[in-house]
């Protein structure tokens, strides 16, 4: 007995010193990460650096703040307002001797997002201030940032490779019917073809022809910018013919990046450092590679928002559009409309700019925002809305109450048109032998029946009530565009467009960014735009989300010398990240809200990733294909 009873002791001992050293371990991670503030006083001569680990967004979502402390991955969001005011701020400042911006572990973003940076970039470089970037592996996104830097560096064993947009999709038609599962599609517009997964196993032709249309028209300006930037630069041939020019280098990309005036120099993080180090200073007692740094996270603190001034609102309808509450990163109706109401109420707001960057959701979200909207204009205040990267679907619907639309050449916008879907599971019971009966007092008793499928009554009223929303958008954008409804129904259809041709079919009014979006609101309420303040009516972050943020930029920092940074590990990431986007779509069009305005295949330009939950599903079904 006394064995046992010391040997209890002994392993309770153990049990009580494992969760003291966990609480020691959260604890310790809790300090460091509240001791790593921002510290404007900490600026002092040196390079700045931009360090753009993981995507563009903007608005990054609320991190998990144990998702770390668990082992899972935490992507970082870098918030596009940021990365704009940070570059625009180092222009002028003695302080900043050069830009530095790392791209080695950027995931990308949406078109216009990605182009409003390399613009910003463009400025500084503009401005007479160098601006140096490097990446082991250049892909679209990057090199468009990266083109507009003085000094554009590859590694040696590294690389860019253009692939355009474009690619597969998956389509579930087949699985379904293995399955036995009955997708019940109620949809109007020709074009809208979030469905079709669940419709066919291929793309149709109308789906594929609104495709090249778009897919053109953003290749085309994405090769215009390149040669504004950097006219040397032979983008054409490295799109038309890749593997021409590396088996000629020898497949040496880098080389063949070199000869074709895409890189200016080759070399690893050290050589590069050394050169920022002749521009910025070099560190004292500090590895080689090593020179004098400004964060962008001090810097910012240095370069704060305006405080003063006549307070113009921003709402910011960023995400899914969803029913319900949540937290940034995600358009929820009653969040977002209680924002505005409170905005309205306690700030003295002299006009509204409505930030959308959201592929649509729910309708009935899109509405309760669109009602919000409308009644900020109620009170007699301007209403300008600001399209970023993607507007589309309930999206463009929350843009409709706008006095006047701005939006960029590549945001995505469109997308005008309704669908439902409804699973029913009458064929998957069959397969297994479970029978479904019972006795039904009216047409609608019992419907949906996700036993024994839909019946005509049901599936009329649910076709019915899509029609009848389909043309309630149709109305409304009549109304905001003052265009015909026929009008609207030969550009709606589900169609998605590019910002560029939506200027031309009236959808958006003119080209321009948020800064636009502000001064025009300022001068609509007859304000000077140089002495309004920008005030974005958002919650701030919370304790927890304070904390997972920092913790989430310390994991990246910690991953940057293991993380697979070459053209091979860049590539497998984003078929990864496409694959989890695609098991999120899917989860999304079964189990989301009936009634959806929402642009599916709009997401297919952004960063390639899903949620969490989506990743670690993908890994697993990845893992389990491998032998």
């Amino acid at each position: 007995m006394k064995l046992v009873r010391g040997t209890w002791k002994l392993l309770v001992g153990i049990k009580d010193g494992l969760v003291l050293l966990a609480m020691l371990l959260f604890f310790g991670l809790l300090f460091a990460a509240l001791s790593a503030r921002p510290n404007a006083a900490a600026i002092t001569d040196g390079a700045l650096v931009i360090d753009l680990a993981g995507s563009l967004v903007e608005q990054p979502e609320q991190s998990d703040p144990f998702a770390s402390l668990a082992g899972g991955e935490v992507v970082q969001q870098h918030r596009l307002r940021d990365v704009v005011r940070a570059l625009d701020a180092a222009r002028t400042d003695a302080r900043v001797k050069a830009v530095v911006i790392d791209m080695d572990r950027f995931l990308g973003g949406y078109p216009a997002a990605v182009s409003t940076v390399a613009d910003a970039v463009g400025r500084v470089r503009a401005a007479g201030k160098p601006v140096l970037a490097f990446a082991t592996a250049y892909t679209d996104d990057s090199y468009l940032i990266a083109a507009n830097a003085s000094e554009v560096w590859v590694d040696p064993f590294g690389g860019a490779l253009f692939s355009g947009p474009g690619g597969t999709r998956l389509y579930y038609k087949g699985l379904i019917d293995r399955l036995g599962v009955n997708a019940h599609i109620y949809r109007v517009g020709t074009y809208k073809a979030a469905v079709e997964p669940f419709l066919r196993n291929d793309q149709s032709p109308e789906s594929a022809e609104a495709d090249r249309a778009l897919y053109g028209t953003l290749l085309a300006r994405w090769q215009e910018e390149v040669a504004r930037a950097r006219p040397k630069a032979q983008v054409r041939a490295f799109l038309a013919q890749p593997a021409q020019i590396v088996t000629a280098a020898g497949g040496d990309i880098a080389q063949a990046n070199l000869r074709g005036g895409l890189v200016d120099k080759l070399g690893d993080r050290t050589a590069f450092g050394q050169r920022v180090a002749e521009l910025a200073g070099a560190e004292a007692n500090k590895p080689a590679g090593s020179f004098k740094t400004i964060t962008m996270k001090n810097w910012l603190a240095a370069n704060p928002l305006p405080t003063s001034g006549d307070a113009i609102g921003i709402l910011t309808v960023a995400g899914e559009i969803v029913d319900g509450e949540a937290g940034p990163g995600t358009a929820a109706g009653d969040t977002l409309s209680d924002l505005l109401y409170k905005g309205l109420a306690e700030q003295d707001l002299k006009a509204l700019v409505v930030r959308v960057d959201s592929p649509g959701g729910s309708v009935l979200a899109s509405e309760k925002i669109r009602q919000a909207i409308l009644a900020a204009k109620g009170r007699g205040i301007p209403v300008v809305v600001s399209m970023g990267s993607l507007a589309a679907s309930g999206g463009y619907w929350v843009s409709t109450p706008g006095d006047v639309i701005f939006a960029e050449p590549e945001t995505i916008t469109g997308s005008i048109g309704v669908f439902g879907i409804l699973p029913t599971f009458e064929g998957t019971l069959e397969k297994i032998g479970v029978g479904a009966d019972g006795v039904r007092t009216t047409p609608l008793s019992g419907q949906p029946d996700l036993f024994s499928g839909t019946n005509a009554a049901v599936d009329t009223i649910l076709q019915s009530n899509v029609e009848n929303n389909y043309r309630r958008f149709l109305s409304v954008v009549s109304q905001s565009r003052k265009m015909p409804v026929a009008r609207v129904d030969q550009v709606a259809q589900g169609r998605v467009w590019a910002g560029g041709t939506a200027r031309q079919l009236g959808l958006v009014d003119r080209f321009g960014g948020i800064e636009d979006a502000i001064a025009e609101a300022a001068r609509r309420a007859q304000l000077d735009p140089q002495t309004v303040r920008p005030l974005y009516l958002e919650k701030p972050p919370s304790f927890a989300a304070r904390v997972a943020e920092m913790l989430a930029a310390s994991e990246n920092d910690e991953s940057s010398d293991t993380a697979g940074r070459d053209i091979f590990a860049r590539l497998a990431a984003e078929r990864r990240g496409l694959f989890a986007q695609a098991i999120g779509d899917a989860r999304r069009l079964a189990a989301g809200p009936a009634l959806q305005a929402r642009c599916v295949e709009c997401q297919a330009f952004g960063p390639a990733a899903g949620s969490a939950a989506d990743a670690r599903i993908a890994r697993y079904l990845i893992e389990r294909s491998l032998p």
